[in-house]
């Protein structure tokens, strides 16, 4: 199979992972909350944003390569956390950190992944980051960063957008419930998809029952959940700035704070000693009033020099830059990644990160650019007035 011309861009790997996926899956994926009207600011507010191309620049070879937390990377991008991921292929979080190991690019894991940090210690390299849903029992908190510590994630990810849960209707629609359970009515959506059926088949003969792997260890100190809750939600609190100082104090590496959006919080997370800010919406799945997270770049990169991170609606090449122009040090995508792992297997995930490299290219090029810093100065953005 020719995957450059068959899958040339995201939108095809999303195409063929609907058709691929029980319906219950791709909602999972694919959905937002509420009426999902973040989630399309998130799409119209890059769309907004719009390049005055250079022209006799010239031939030139572009430099895609970024430092970021101490590393450099060999492109501005990585993979963003998401729950559960071996929902959406078998392995997907192995699949995912070897791929990305090999590129040189971070991979971030969740605290509700379907794999551990003991399993994906042999595969993460160098380029392993741990995101924390913040656990509310101090002794369950050290436990996890020692644990993390010690498979070799070097990058601790705090996310802060998420004191509740989100509703995520379109998911419940399709009919998937917290914890999940295969009803008759699952059953008939896998049924349509007998290749996605196989794979887990197979998978979870090898694995086990998909559940949080990471969150088994606990699991015994809580042995009366009730019926709609599961571990992954009683262990998660509303983190406050002392929380923040405590991580700062235990964690002796980088330290990042997801799903940041006002500029006026910064400079406190700055003082707290912050590594980096992650700016995210949570790509529309946790608020659907939240504004679309490209406009809140360039407030923040006014009121920090931290590294700024960001996440929320890219779906190329393209976005990739207009977030870079926009300030952002480094760029994040999760839904994509999956996509491609539904798409095309364990050949999805390098096949994007080839896609997006050869979109960077051809797109830098049209802009007479050969280095992602000089971005920032000579290009001018259409901008709406709010942030112009």
């Amino acid at each position: 199979m020719d995957l450059d011309s068959q899958f040339p861009g995201i939108e095809d790997l999303k195409q063929r992972a609907r058709r691929r996926l029980p319906k219950f899956v791709w909602e999972y994926l694919d959905s937002g909350t509420g009426t999902e009207a973040t989630k399309a600011r998130n799409r119209q507010g890059l769309d907004r944003l719009g390049f005055e191309p250079a022209i006799l620049q010239g031939p030139q070879t572009p430099d895609l390569s970024t430092t970021l937390l101490g590393t450099r990377h060999p492109l501005p991008f990585g993979a963003a956390p998401v729950g559960m991921s071996g929902l959406i292929w078998p392995d997907a979080e192995g699949h995912l950190a070897r791929s990305l190991a090999r590129a040189g690019l971070p991979y971030t894991l969740s605290t509700v992944a379907s794999q551990s940090p003991e399993d994906l210690a042999p595969h993460i390299g160098d380029q392993g980051w741990f995101q924390l849903y913040p656990p509310k029992d101090p002794e369950i908190r050290a436990d996890l960063l020692d644990r993390a510590r010690r498979a070799g994630f070097r990058t601790l990810v705090l996310t802060v957008d998420v004191p509740v849960a989100s509703r995520r209707e379109r998911q419940t629609r399709s009919g998937l419930t917290q914890p999940p359970r295969l009803t008759p009515r699952l059953l008939a959506q896998v049924a349509q998809r007998p290749a996605w059926a196989l794979g887990m088949a197979q998978g979870l003969a090898r694995t086990g029952a998909l559940h949080m792997r990471t969150l088994d260890k606990y699991v015994a100190d809580h042995p009366n959940l009730p019926p709609t809750a599961h571990i992954g939600y009683l262990l998660r609190t509303s983190p406050d700035l002392d929380y923040v100082k405590w991580l700062r104090d235990a964690w002796d590496g980088p330290l990042v704070v997801k799903g940041v959006l006002r500029a006026g919080d910064a400079p406190t997370l700055e003082a707290a000693g912050v590594d980096a800010l992650w700016i995210s919406n949570h790509a529309g799945r946790q608020f659907d009033g939240a504004r679309a997270a490209i406009d809140a770049l360039p407030g923040l990169r006014a009121a920090t020099r931290l590294p700024l991170i960001f996440d929320s609606g890219i779906e190329g090449g393209l976005d990739i830059l207009r977030a870079l122009a926009l300030g952002a040090d480094f760029v994040m995508l999760g839904r994509a990644f999956h996509f491609a792992l539904a798409a095309l297997g364990p050949k999805g995930p390098d096949h994007l990160i080839g896609l997006l490299q050869k979109d960077l290219v051809a797109n830098l090029g049209q802009l007479g650019v050969t280095a992602l810093a000089d971005l920032l100065a000579p290009i001018r953005l259409d901008l709406p007035p709010s942030v112009a």
